[in-house]
């Protein structure tokens, strides 16, 4: 099936129903598009100040709780514990000196950068970019040279403010990627947590780790900026439409946008130049100076949006999460073209998700998108509810009513 994949011969959804799971059939289709070499000889070098990372990460303080907990077991087990930064650098790699001496072959040291962006699907890159915990199988990892190994990762959140901080991973043979693997890694991200807490409350640690920017754009309210203040009271901004428009485009290319381009983004009849900038301007003040550079322009910090959180749990596989972020369409009101066409994508590939969902029997996740707006006139949604078996029969004369008011409003 990778072979068959990479070699552009099959799709995320055949590999799917030809028993490859979920989650790593839509993380093997990021690796691709992200442009990910299943062929590269190791991860890439994140940093060069690994030193100074360590010391000043908020894991720092934990790692003798990790080190008791999974590495001095792992001397002799062949092994490999590593723990990583939220962008997927790696801090510490450290257990079975034999094992990690075979897993600097393909770069797994500190310092590496094995983010999924960065080195394709492996479990502490794909948890960190789902934030979920993960158990990778050796030939389930993109790249080839990782396929001899088998991990099981977990995220770790700061636990004041709930934002990520990196992930603890168990690397090795088939042994790693058990059910009492994953237990005992998830304890050891519970613990660590926990001692980070305890820490705070000595007055000995550092300060809560931020939580990132946040951008609400779905559904009928009116989209916002919300951010946390020093006491970690949250704090929301409302947005006028355009710069929610210019939000949510800068947020879906962090490579940046110039003026140009975002003028035709925004309006198909292209705006004036001048009129892109000053409402670059306008929003640099609602938003922070130190939130928007510029040249191109582009956010200097990373933030979280809803629409993000939708496609995450769609990609995860986890339909009843991406329904429930689900608020409503994508800024309705906008005549952006470029908005106007992720709203599409959005809503079409959850409606998609849930209709799967609906025929296999999941009438709840039916329902629940039918009384959404986008589902109130979808007529194949309402058939499909109209035809699951197990409906009670009030609820089955409810949607052949609905179809029957359809297709008089439509002719």
């Amino acid at each position: 099936m990778h072979e068959l994949f990479v070699a552009g011969e099959v799709d995320a959804n055949y590999l799917k129903s030809h028993a490859v799971r979920p989650v790593v059939a839509h993380s093997w289709q990021r690796s691709l598009a992200g442009g990910v070499d299943p062929y590269l000889d190791g991860a890439r070098d994140a940093v060069t100040t690994i030193d100074r990372l360590r010391e000043t990460h908020p894991l720092a303080p934990a790692l003798p709780v990790i080190r008791r907990l999974l590495v001095d077991d792992a001397a002799d087990s062949g092994v490999v514990v590593a723990v990583s930064a939220a962008d997927g650098t790696l801090l510490w790699v450290e257990g079975d000196p034999t094992a990690c001496r075979k897993a600097e072959a393909m770069n797994f040291v500190p310092g590496a950068d094995w983010s999924e962006r960065s080195a394709g699907t492996n479990a502490p890159g794909t948890a960190l970019a789902l934030d979920r915990e993960l158990q990778i199988h050796g030939s389930e990892h993109f790249s080839r040279i990782v396929q001899p190994w088998s991990c099981t990762a977990v995220p770790v959140h700061d636990p004041a403010t709930g934002v990520l901080l990196g992930a603890i991973d168990l690397t090795g043979g088939d042994q790693v990627a058990t059910a009492q693997t994953l237990a005992l890694v998830r304890a050891t991200a519970v613990a660590v947590e926990n001692h980070l807490a305890l820490l705070r409350i000595a007055g000995v640690a550092a300060e809560p780790a931020a939580r990132r920017p946040h951008l609400v754009v779905l559904g009928g309210d009116r989209p916002r900026w919300v951010t946390t203040d020093r006491y970690g009271h949250l704090q929301a901004t409302p947005l006028t439409g355009r710069h929610a428009d210019i939000l949510v485009l800068l947020s879906r290319h962090p490579e940046g946008l110039s003026a140009d381009h975002l003028a035709v983004l925004l309006d198909d009849k292209d705006l004036d130049v001048v009129t892109v900038r000053a409402e670059m301007s306008r929003l640099r003040k609602v938003i922070g100076a130190e939130n928007l550079a510029s040249r191109p322009y582009r956010l200097s910090t990373p933030v979280t949006t809803d629409v993000d959180e939708v496609f995450a749990a769609l990609d995860a596989g986890d339909v009843e999460s991406a329904l429930a972020r689900y608020a409503g369409p994508l800024l309705i009101q906008s005549v952006s073209p470029a908005i106007a066409r992720l709203r599409t994508q959005l809503s079409t590939t959850l409606r998609d998700a849930v209709l799967a969902e609906g025929r296999q029997g999941r009438t709840d996740l039916l329902r629940r998108w039918l009384d959404l707006p986008d589902g109130r006139d979808d007529r194949e949604g309402w058939q499909a509810l109209r035809d699951s078996a197990g409906l009670t029969a009030v609820a089955r004369a409810r949607a052949r009513g609905h179809l029957a008011g359809l297709d008089f409003e439509l002719g």
